[in-house]
């Protein structure tokens, strides 16, 4: 791995070195992003319509992505959307004391999506694509070491509190990832095929430029290969919905465990995805594609009964639940992401890309409020909802055609 960033130029590698500047302060947050919010007199129901609100937005913002990506530029696109969806609500995060002040974040912060599609357009764009499944293996890389931070604000919330803690957490955020999104801006360069597509569109109206979705979109519903990836995608997103919001709430609340351990968790969680993405993932590679879906779900779906059932103040019960989450997530999530590569057409990614967000999203907005409404009724609910998605991916995965040619394409056994 280190070999192959050595050889990499341009974009990739200036994409590599500077991620811990966004990844590192999100994953010190982030553990503690809905507990502050509760301390701050939020609750269930206005967090889960918080997170509503946001998808709503990010449904547009997706959808817009594509026509703005290819308009602006992959580079200028990614430095005003990265600064306008982090920089301002982490300042805004920092300050408020009221729901109203989270709404507004919550609307920014969904913009995040236009720039998720200019900035993978500048992350692949230019690679050789004999790398890119090794520039992405490294994205995921700097992301899990980022959480070896998280103890750290652990340690400030055990001497500050949660909220004076979280506070300058967020002001932290807003310092490193506005240098990052500078540095990029500075630094990358705009891709080729970035200069072709501003060319192309340079006379073209943004109206017209929308009216073309209609043809990508007939194109995407006729195609079983992108139906396939919307529905793991979508189904996935809600999860990771489900447990990035409720899980802290959870296990303070109902299991009774100290806020301070909160942070802890995602570092084990790191620490064996690490391990499995340096020892073993060579070898799943190698196994057919549905056998290692099949038994990520199954993972997935055991987490969330011990989760379920553990006693309250039972660390080690949720230990457990955090190691076999982690597997599940090491077997399901980079087969999710490969099967959306396969089935997008490189002529058409930015628009392509965007509109597979937009469903993904689209699926997913009821579900922030549901979740809220379910959590405010029982802690366990969420987690319910969690297995009940878990086993509709494992049916999928059971009957779906495109996966059994895709074991059949790809593997011999």
């Amino acid at each position: 791995m280190f070999r192959i960033l050595k050889n990499l130029k341009g974009n990739p590698r200036i994409c590599i070195l500077i991620e811990p500047l966004w990844s590192i302060p999100y994953n010190l947050y982030l553990p503690y992003a809905t507990v502050f919010m509760y301390a701050l007199g939020i609750r269930d129901a206005q967090i889960g319509f918080l997170l509503s609100i946001g998808m709503v937005f990010q449904v547009a913002a997706s959808f817009a992505g594509g026509v703005i990506t290819d308009k602006l530029g992959r580079r200028l696109t990614t430095v005003i959307f990265d600064i306008t969806s982090w920089s301002i609500p982490c300042l805004i995060w920092a300050f408020t004391e009221s729901f109203a002040g989270f709404a507004v974040a919550a609307v920014l912060n969904s913009l995040w999506q236009i720039t998720n599609n200019s900035w993978t357009c500048l992350l692949v764009e230019d690679c050789e694509k004999e790398k890119i499944v090794d520039v992405y293996a490294w994205i995921h890389f700097t992301g899990l070491l980022a959480v070896f931070f998280a103890p750290l604000s652990a340690l400030l919330v055990n001497s500050l509190g949660v909220v004076a803690a979280v506070r300058r957490l967020y002001l932290m955020s807003f310092v490193l990832m506005t240098l990052k999104f500078l540095i990029l801006f500075c630094f990358g360069k705009e891709t080729q095929q970035g200069k072709i597509r501003k060319q192309e569109t340079a006379q073209i109206s943004y109206r017209k430029l929308f009216s073309q979705y209609g043809a990508v979109i007939c194109k995407m519903i006729h195609s079983r290969q992108v139906m396939t990836a919307l529905a793991f995608m979508a189904l996935m997103n809600i999860s990771v919905l489900i447990t990035g919001n409720f899980f802290s709430l959870y296990i303070t609340r109902t299991l009774e465990i100290r806020e301070s351990w909160i942070a802890v968790f995602p570092t084990i969680r790191a620490v064996i995805m690490l391990v499995f993405m340096l020892c073993m993932q060579r070898w799943v590679n190698r196994l057919p594609f549905r056998r290692v879906m099949m038994t990520g779900f199954l993972f997935y779906l055991v987490s969330q009964l011990v989760l379920i059932f553990a006693r309250a103040e039972s660390i080690g019960t949720v230990l457990v639940y955090t190691c076999l989450e982690a597997i599940g997530y090491a077997l399901v999530m980079p087969r999710k992401d490969s099967l959306m590569s396969l089935c997008i057409d490189v002529r058409e990614r930015a628009k392509m890309t965007a509109l597979l967000y937009v469903g993904m999203i689209g699926i997913s907005v009821p579900f922030g409020w549901i979740t809220g409404w379910l959590s405010s009724i029982s802690g366990e609910l969420p987690f319910v909802l969690n297995m009940v998605l878990f086993l509709t991916g494992m049916i999928i995965v059971r009957i779906n055609k495109t996966l059994k040619d895709y074991d059949r394409k790809y593997y011999r056994f």
